[in-house]
């Protein structure tokens, strides 16, 4: 069944690693390097975009909320609605960092932020 913007509600995870973010402006921003899921709920905790940093070096991890990524098909990339400016105030965190505690302090404190910015 597809989502009110036409998407479809299930998709692989292989297919969304690797795939281009861009900002509101069209800019190239990042890519979503993971996906965290919740075993408990069988949801999604939080896309894992990576910006910034050149071969992995100086990377820079976001957990966004998966609700606020949104398909473009003539991109072929998923949408994020911040200027480069919000996402470069964002919380940033190490690769180890998202799993801590769960991940729930990255969530928490991530999707605070998201959530205030897109409001």
């Amino acid at each position: 069944m597809p989502t009110s913007s036409g998407h479809t509600k299930a998709i692989r995870a292989s297919r969304v690693i690797g795939t281009n973010v861009y900002n509101s402006s069209g800019d190239k921003i990042g890519e979503i390097e993971d996906v965290m899921l919740d075993k408990t709920t069988d949801g999604i905790m939080f896309a894992v975009v990576g910006f910034g940093g050149f071969l992995g070096i100086g990377e820079k991890y976001h957990a966004v909320p998966w609700k606020l990524l949104d398909f473009d098909e003539a991109t072929g990339g998923y949408v994020v609605p911040f200027t480069k400016e919000q996402l470069e105030q964002a919380p940033a965190h190490g690769i180890t960092e998202l799993t801590e505690n769960d991940g729930l302090k990255v969530r928490d404190r991530s999707f605070s932020y998201y959530n205030d910015v897109a409001a």
